[in-house]
């Protein structure tokens, strides 16, 4: 990797049945369905340059029934950003995000300094709700005072601040996008499957996200995203037909984070 470009992997933590990978098809893909599919990992990459560096993202969608420790352990240790997810009509589905926030100060030293956005999904469900966003804030200010950490309500299922989500982690990991060298994608998602390793990558495509949150001339800080670790390549990356058509009918404006 040159040293124009810096990979970032963000990595998706929660309970079953919370919406993770709705957020995901929501935010690459503009789409939506209430159809429920256990995931063991799904790997997703994008890739965006402002002309000056490319940030290679790989999205990560965890298995949310903890089958897995071993890949979930490995997930945690190779993150540069945390999204855990819970679902604002199951008080059960918050408990698991604590159990997360334990499993990344066990495992990583650096707990910190990592961004993470913790994200209340399915707000579309407000007669039903059992968690408050109060509450949350409440608890993060108790417990997690020195973590980089923000929370945000958000329905996959509505497309109501799905955006946001993924703009925050630019904020709080000081990635700067200038109005002057626009930071664009080039249009790279695509999952892999355990037997599939070697199919071919979908064409790229270039799009603008005008959205100013910082200044030129940008390098990242060691407390930020950091660049230095290895991809891990033990990583099981699965898809179905399904998501392989999905990235064949991405739009250039799926992902725009304006």
């Amino acid at each position: 990797m040159s040293d124009n470009e810096h990979r970032i992997r963000l990595v998706l933590l929660g309970g079953a049945g919370v919406g993770k990978s709705s957020i995901i098809n929501r935010f690459l893909f503009n789409k939506y369905t209430d159809k429920y599919k256990s995931t063991v990992e799904d790997l997703y990459n994008r890739d965006y340059d402002n002309g000056y560096i490319t940030l290679k993202v790989d999205i990560l969608d965890t298995a949310g029934d903890f089958q897995f420790p071993a890949m979930r352990r490995l997930s945690i240790a190779n993150a540069h950003a945390f999204l855990i997810v819970y679902s604002v009509s199951d008080s059960k589905s918050f408990q698991t995000v604590l159990q997360c926030i334990e499993e990344i100060k066990e495992q990583r030293t650096d707990y910190e300094e990592i961004p993470i956005v913790i994200a209340g999904n399915k707000t579309d469900l407000e007669v039903e709700r059992k968690v408050f966003k109060e509450d949350v804030t409440e608890w993060i200010y108790r417990h997690l005072q020195r973590f980089r950490c923000r929370v945000i309500e958000c329905s996959a299922k509505e497309n109501i601040n799905i955006k946001e989500l993924f703009r925050t982690f630019l904020q709080i990991g000081k990635v700067p996008l200038s109005d002057e060298s626009s930071l664009k994608r080039q249009s790279s998602a695509y999952t892999k499957s355990r037997n599939q390793r070697k199919s071919a990558s979908p064409a790229r495509e270039r799009e603008t996200i005008p959205e100013s949150l910082g200044a030129s001339g940008w390098t990242p800080p060691s407390s930020a995203f950091s660049r230095n670790k290895p991809r891990s390549r033990s990583l099981i990356r699965r898809s179905s037909k399904k998501a392989k058509q999905q990235v064949r009918d991405a739009q250039p404006d799926d992902c725009s984070l304006s």
